[in-house]
């Protein structure tokens, strides 16, 4: 059976962490993903390591920026090691850091290949989580998130699927292009058009617009181990996680 896991972020505005870890394992889950506040304090990162002893659930990958790995590369290595972690992912980059061109990008992904290496050096893997913006066109064959890929062969892909799809790209094309390289995978869905607006427009599992069955499908043939459910701003965490976690089994299941 596939090993889900659970992106922290989504429960970010539902404390305390301590039980929503609880939640997360009496639902079924078997991982967590982190991200950078929770890494940055004290007391979250002191009810992190608690939930994770008291449940049992692990945590295998984790978001850190850029910044962070790039300033501390030993400390991010201790944490990881003692958290368990064994792939970092740098998430994401502000608007006003995104380079303009093709140049730009070739440049920002060996910059990651760079502030990698302390991390393989210490046993580590590491790579990139997209969001939209990556997908967007440069008026030339490659996207952004082509040319960060290109940087390195070390640099692996949490692949945000809804995210791809929100940039007007079909997420097939990537799993197809980028299959071996793909380690994890956001599970995430988009509300049907004029929908849970209060949510951002996305939508649990399941019950959006994106094809899962046909995903989890296409997946199967890919190096992903780790299928992690996130939504961006649900408005009730507990019934994204278990509605989420329900519909992704029954996709899983049908497509072993």
């Amino acid at each position: 059976m596939t090993a889900f896991g659970y992106q922290l972020y989504s429960s970010r505005n539902f404390a305390p962490l301590t039980d929503t870890l609880s939640l997360l394992a009496d639902i079924g889950y078997q991982e967590v993903e982190g991200y950078g506040a929770l890494f940055q304090d004290v007391e979250l990162l002191g009810q992190l390591r608690a939930g994770l002893d008291q449940t049992g659930l692990r945590l295998p990958t984790a978001h850190f920026g850029l910044d962070a790995v790039r300033q501390n590369p030993g400390d991010v290595v201790k944490l990881c090691k003692e958290l368990g972690v064994e792939i970092v992912f740098f998430p994401f980059l502000m608007p006003q850091d995104r380079p303009a061109d093709a140049q730009g990008w070739t440049a920002f992904g060996q910059a990651l290949a760079e502030a990698g290496k302390p991390l393989q050096d210490a046993g580590l893997s590491f790579g990139w989580h997209n969001h939209d913006f990556e997908v967007a066109g440069l008026g030339i064959a490659e996207t952004p998130l082509d040319l960060i890929l290109q940087a390195s062969d070390e640099l692996l892909l949490e692949l945000d699927v809804a995210w791809v799809a929100r940039g007007g790209r079909d997420p097939f094309d990537y799993i197809a292009r980028y299959g071996d390289r793909i380690s994890a995978v956001h599970v995430k869905d988009i509300a049907p058009e004029g929908m849970c607006q209060d949510e951002d427009g996305w939508a649990d599992v399941g019950q959006g617009v994106l094809d899962w069955s046909a995903l989890f499908a296409a997946l199967k043939g890919t190096s992903a181990k780790h299928f992690i459910m996130e939504h961006d701003n649900p408005s009730d965490h507990a019934r994204f996680a278990r509605r989420s976690f329900e519909a992704a089994t029954a996709f899983a299941k049908d497509n072993t």
